[in-house]
C-alpha cells in the first residue's frame, strides 16, 4: 500500500511534496496524486516522479494517509465521493477493488474554512481527521502551519501530520479548532500584510530618491535582517525598538510618526476583520 496520497494536486499540493521528498522522508514510489488537470498530473509525474491519477477512489484505495488538498468548494464533491465509497465498504469490493474503511485511513484537510464536523459528517464521527491551515510560504520551505485533530485521531496521527509540514517550515497542534480564525488571520492572511508594508517601505524610499529597484532590494533585505536578528536575539520586539530608536533620532522620529497614525490599532483592525472573516467562511461551509 502507498503511504501518502494526495487529492488534488495544486500548488500547495506541490510545495508539500517537494519538501517531502528532498528531505528523504518519503520515497517517489510511496505517493500518489490525483488531479482533473492532465497538466499538473503529468508535470507532478515528470518532475517528481510520483504516481498520477485522475480517480480519487484510486488514492483512498491505495494510500495510508490523504492529503485533501482540493479548493474548499469543490470538497463537497470529494467527500461525497469518499463517503460513497467507505458506506460500500461493509458490502465488500467494489469495481474489483477493496473498498476502504475510515478508520483505515487519516485525512489530512488543508482546504480553508472546512471544519472538523463537515468532515465528519461525510467520513464518519470515529474517522481519523486532521485539519491544517498552512500558508503560501511552504512554497519557498519557509511556512507556518499550524493544526487540528479529530477525536479519532491518534498521536501517530499527529506525529505523521506535523512531519509532513515541518517538511516545508514550521508546525504547530492546536487543542481547540476555534484557534484556527486566528491562525488564519495572522499566518494564513499574514504573508500578505508583509508584502503591503514591503512595498510601502519601498515606495516611500523612493519618494526620496532611491531608485526603485534599489529601494525593493534593501526593504526585502531589511526585513529579513531584521527578523533574523528578532529570531535569534533573547530581548523582546519593545526591548529591540528601543535599542534602534535612539533619543532624539531617525527611528524615533519615524516611530512617532506611526504611532500619531495608531499603526498598532490598523493592524490589530485589519486582523480582526480576517479572523471574523474566518469565522464567517466556516459557518457557510
Amino acid at each position: 500500500m502507498t503511504k501518502l496520497g494526495f487529492v488534488g494536486g495544486g500548488n500547495m499540493a506541490e510545495a508539500l511534496l517537494r519538501g517531502l521528498l528532498q528531505n528523504n522522508l518519503f520515497k517517489s514510489s510511496e505517493v500518489i496524486v490525483s488531479d482533473v488537470a492532465v497538466s499538473r498530473r503529468r508535470k507532478l509525474a515528470r518532475s517528481l516522479r510520483v504516481a498520477t491519477t485522475s480517480d480519487n477512489l484510486e488514492v483512498l484505495d491505495k494510500a495510508r494517509a490523504i492529503v485533501l488538498a482540493v479548493k474548499p468548494q469543490q470538497m463537497d464533491a470529494v467527500l461525497s465521493q469518499f463517503a460513497s465509497a467507505i458506506a460500500s465498504a461493509g458490502a465488500g469490493s467494489r469495481g474489483g477493488r477493496k473498498a476502504a474503511t475510515s478508520r483505515e485511513r487519516l485525512f489530512i484537510s488543508i482546504a480553508a474554512g472546512v471544519t472538523l464536523s463537515r468532515l465528519q459528517k461525510a467520513l464518519g464521527e470515529k474517522a481519523r481527521l486532521i485539519r491544517v491551515m498552512p500558508n503560501a510560504p511552504a512554497m519557498v520551505g519557509c511556512g507556518m502551519a499550524a493544526l487540528v485533530c479529530s477525536r479519532g485521531a491518534s498521536k501517530a496521527d499527529e506525529a505523521f501530520a506535523l512531519k509532513i509540514f515541518r517538511a516545508v517550515g514550521d508546525a504547530v497542534t492546536l487543542k481547540d479548532e476555534a484557534m484556527l480564525d486566528a491562525v488564519t488571520a495572522l499566518s494564513g492572511s499574514g504573508p500578505a500584510y508583509v508584502y503591503l508594508f514591503i512595498k510601502a517601505l519601498a515606495d516611500a524610499a523612493a519618494s526620496e530618491g532611491l531608485p526603485p529597484d534599489l529601494a525593493l532590494r534593501m526593504a526585502l533585505k531589511t526585513v529579513e535582517g531584521a527578523e533574523h536578528n528578532m529570531r535569534m536575539s533573547k530581548l523582546t520586539p519593545d526591548e529591540m525598538i528601543r535599542i534602534v530608536a535612539s533619543p532624539g533620532g531617525t527611528t524615533e522620529a519615524a516611530l512617532k510618526r506611526f504611532a500619531a497614525a495608531n499603526f498598532s490599532g490598523i493592524v490589530a483592525d485589519a486582523v480582526k476583520a480576517a479572523a471574523e472573516r474566518s469565522r464567517e467562511l466556516s459557518r457557510s461551509n
